[in-house]
């Protein structure tokens, strides 16, 4: 098991690593959407390429960081039905959701995703808009954003295990439930 803890720091900081740098891409898509519309409103001018330019950033941070969000344990769930629950529980529900839902998407993903975009980078996909980008690039993104999502769920089911058989700590327990310490519900005397 300890072997498998290793791999599992290994993909969680790789994913950190790429979670953190891609959120920048974030800032860029704002700023080119921006320049965007000021071009388009000042100098009646607009390009395709511009728009789709600020899809492909704004898709390429989203890819990227949805392996990092699932690192920090910020995925939407039901919070008032998982909530309830004991943390041992919690953690069964995880870890079955992990196996039985995420890693059968992803790998169904994976499946489908590569062909595609294989097909795609071979015959160098263009846009249909006119001044529009090469789609192979945006294609690529996805499949490599699931890869991450791939590790980073298996990742996850290691740390899952480990914390069950008591050999790590939990990483999320101040957030089990995401109902922690509430100073302002503490406050109003909620």
């Amino acid at each position: 098991m300890g072997a498998l803890l290793a791999l599992s720091r290994a993909i969680d900081r790789i994913n950190e690593t790429i979670g953190k740098a891609v959120s920048w891409l974030i800032l860029v898509s704002v700023l080119v959407s921006a320049t965007n519309a000021i071009v388009r409103k000042a100098f009646d001018m607009s390009s395709n390429a511009w728009l789709e330019l600020q899809w492909y950033l704004f898709g390429a941070a989203f890819l990227g960081a949805a392996a990092y969000t699932l690192k920090q344990n910020e995925h939407i769930r039901i919070d008032i039905v998982y909530g309830a629950f004991s943390r041992k529980v919690q953690h069964w529900i995880d870890l079955l959701g992990h196996i039985f839902f995420l890693m059968p998407f992803v790998v169904l993903m994976l499946f489908k995703l590569t062909p595609f975009v294989m097909i795609s980078i071979h015959s160098g996909e263009m846009s249909t808009n006119s001044g529009g980008l090469i789609l192979w690039p945006a294609k690529l993104l996805l499949l490599i954003g699931f890869w991450q999502l791939f590790f980073q769920g298996v990742s996850e089911i290691i740390k899952k295990i480990g914390v069950m058989r008591g050999l790590i700590e939990d990483p999320h327990a101040d957030s089990a439930g995401h109902h922690g310490h509430d100073p302002i519900a503490e406050e109003e005397g909620l």
